[in-house]
């Protein structure tokens, strides 16, 4: 696994990260024993790069991460996020940003992930009634305090970029980005590579719809998130199935899976930007690493790029859009 450098700080990360959050959570039954042994064989084939969040459980998830990195720490890069507050029953009480709040949140995640540092710490949305300097300047004080190491954000704008890195250096700006959610090209990535802060891709297989392994909404389970998606509702869903198709059809011609063929588009958008798809099972982590390997050259890029251009997915990417983009 190659290693790829997140912001001009000094943080190198694996090609590919491992989101977490499905392991607790949104997308069907946990089964903690199977993501355990994920995360396990996950390392083992060269990733090094975890990503999860507080609000994944809700805290379950850390602590699930925690236990099962704490004896190869050294070995793994930690990435958690705070701001989305949820109570622990997992009602949804708003986003928040507040100097207080951000101190209490990041040593409760330490104590759930058993370190005495995260290695990269995001604002996991952005809260509009807190200035991001003052959200900024309390995670620097964690900076300052060796709590943590690199900071980051997530689903932020241009102008809030800019803010919160005259503040202190941003190292990573987490966003979704795939081939159906290309939003971030233009403005956004122009202003991370202009101040030299790095893209972490998250939902880069979208959501699992690329893989090609849905073919109706009938095939969520009733409590999985993703029905309340848009863009996984009726209507919409067989539109983007026919995205799906053609990136389908080019991945037969290179050999390959649809999903390992997303995740080599990504891959293939600079060497800034480390995409994080998420599972909780190893036949589907041992699939997307190995998509590391796959090459595409600049034709290929641009015949998806085509195939599937910037807004021909049918529906919103949230069925509330007012957290991104702040």
């Amino acid at each position: 696994m190659q290693q790829r450098r997140l912001g001009s700080q000094g943080l190198e990360v694996s090609q590919l990260g491992l989101g977490c959050m499905s392991m607790s959570e949104f997308y069907g039954p946990r089964d903690d024993a199977e993501s355990v042994a994920t995360l396990h064989r996950a390392l083992d084939l060269g990733v090094t790069f975890f990503d999860t969040a507080n609000a994944y459980g809700p805290y379950l998830n850390e602590g699930l991460v925690g236990r099962a990195l704490g004896d190869r720490r050294d070995r793994v890069v930690l990435a958690t996020k705070f701001g989305i507050h949820r109570s622990p029953a997992g009602e949804w009480l708003g986003v928040k940003g507040s100097p207080d709040y951000v101190r209490e949140c990041c040593d409760a995640s330490l104590l759930r992930l058993g370190t005495d540092h995260i290695d990269l710490y995001y604002q996991h949305r952005v809260d509009t009634n807190v200035p991001i300097e003052d959200t900024v300047g309390a995670m620097a004080k964690l900076v300052k305090q060796g709590k943590v190491r690199y900071l980051g954000l997530s689903e932020a704008a241009p102008a809030t970029i800019r803010r919160a890195h005259a503040v202190h250096p941003i190292t990573a700006l987490q966003s979704e980005y795939s081939l159906w959610t290309r939003d971030p090209e233009g403005e956004v990535l122009a202003t991370v590579r202009e101040l030299g802060i790095g893209f972490v891709a998250y939902s880069p297989l979208g959501r699992g719809f690329l893989t090609g392994r849905f073919a109706s909404p009938a095939d969520l389970t009733g409590d999985d998130a993703r029905n309340r998606h848009p863009r996984f509702q009726e209507g919409n869903f067989g539109r983007n199935l026919e995205l799906v198709e053609r990136v389908r059809a080019m991945a037969a011609e290179k050999g390959i899976t649809p999903g390992q063929l997303a995740l080599a588009w990504v891959l293939a958008k600079g060497e800034d930007v480390v995409p994080i798809p998420g599972t909780k099972r190893r036949v589907f982590l041992e699939e997307n690493v190995a998509a590391a390997a796959v090459r595409l050259d600049t034709a290929e890029v641009a015949r998806l790029d085509a195939a599937v251009p910037r807004g021909a997915a049918a529906g919103d990417r949230y069925p509330d859009m007012s957290l991104v983009n702040r």
